[in-house]
């Protein structure tokens, strides 16, 4: 055994036993909250019962989180609206659904576009009488530092477009008729980072964080109409999104159908919060000083260099492998993205 193996399990062994205590399973699962109420309702229900002559709509349907997650939901008997631009790709999601014995329809629709939007939502409602759970899952991630922001002004504009005023498009064009039945659930695909903070993702967790604040506010309007708004702060996922930062080829990691299962479950106990232990223990720890979450924040920018594709794609010096206290630290700090 040579001198780099030997410290990388010095350094991993320790590590791995700190990250299982922070990242311990839960009763209900091991990317469940860790709030008890939830933890009591998780006891009981299941997905059939919860989707069941319900319609449900999920965005960034073609592949991925979304795409898993409506054959999951298809096979349990919900009917799954598919939404995102390429309508290709959805009516392969189509043919998953309907494989595993579901009903999927499919809605093509550019959802930077905020008046086709409102189209597409006005012919689901005419076409099926209605949307019972909205999923927004579409989603666009940079990972850029602030020193290669600088003249990148319209990364925020584009992030914002899609991670927020989206989903907002389509919450107020569904959740007049969600009141007006008695019934209602938004699911937000958040992140994790929103509670950790991550650096280089300035532009993405802060329109993460718009959308999980504005149905905080809206959730006080719409209890009585039992309509439910549930956060989800996903942890990484290896998706095609993460790709262009090779540097995730070694980070832990869910797939989409772990990723699938935790949005399953968030439907069926409807949820406020559904985090990551280590995101839980992270906005705590912020809470009560961010002093010290500062400091794991700074760490973490310096142990990882920013990506090839962020410093400007071909030509680009290639990515930088992970060494030993890298590797550790995305241990410690389980599904992170850093």
């Amino acid at each position: 055994m040579g001198l780099r193996d030997r410290l990388t399990r010095m350094v991993s062994a320790p590590t791995e036993t700190v990250s299982k205590v922070l990242n311990r399973p839960t009763a209900a699962g091991r990317h469940c909250p860790l709030y008890p109420l939830n933890l009591l309702e998780n006891l009981r229900g299941n997905l059939e019962d919860a989707v069941r002559d319900r319609v449900i709509m999920i965005t960034g349907a073609s592949s991925g989180i979304g795409a898993a997650t409506a054959k999951q939901l298809g096979a349990a008997g919900g009917t799954v609206v598919l939404v995102a631009r390429g309508a290709e790709k959805l009516e392969e999601t189509k043919a998953l659904v309907r494989e595993a014995g579901g009903t999927a329809h499919v809605y093509p629709c550019d959802l930077s576009d905020l008046d086709a939007i409102a189209t597409m939502c006005d012919q689901v409602v005419a076409d099926l009488g209605g949307v019972d759970i909205l999923v927004n899952n579409a989603g666009r991630s940079i990972r850029r530092s602030l020193a290669l922001s600088y003249d990148r002004l319209h990364d925020y504009q584009r992030t914002m477009q899609l991670n927020y005023f989206a989903p907002v498009q389509l919450m107020l064009k569904l959740l007049p008729g969600m009141r007006e039945r008695g019934f209602g659930h938004i699911v937000n695909v958040s992140s994790v980072g929103v509670q950790t903070r991550a650096p280089r993702f300035g532009a993405y967790i802060a329109s993460k964080t718009a959308l999980d604040t504005l149905c905080d506010a809206w959730q006080a309007e719409t209890r009585t109409d039992d309509v439910r708004f549930t956060t989800v702060h996903m942890a990484l996922v290896r998706t095609p999104m993460i790709e262009a930062t090779t540097i995730y080829d070694r980070f832990p990691a869910l797939t989409p159908e772990d990723a699938a299962e935790i949005l399953c479950r968030a439907i069926i106990h409807r949820p406020r919060r559904v985090s990551p232990p280590f995101g839980s223990f992270a906005s705590f720890a912020d809470a009560v000083s961010p002093q010290i979450m500062d400091r794991v924040r700074s760490r973490g920018f310096q142990l990882f260099d920013d990506s090839s594709a962020a410093k400007g794609g071909e030509g680009a010096p290639p990515d930088e492998p992970i060494g030993v206290q890298g590797k550790a630290f995305a241990e410690l700090t389980r599904g992170v993205h850093w």
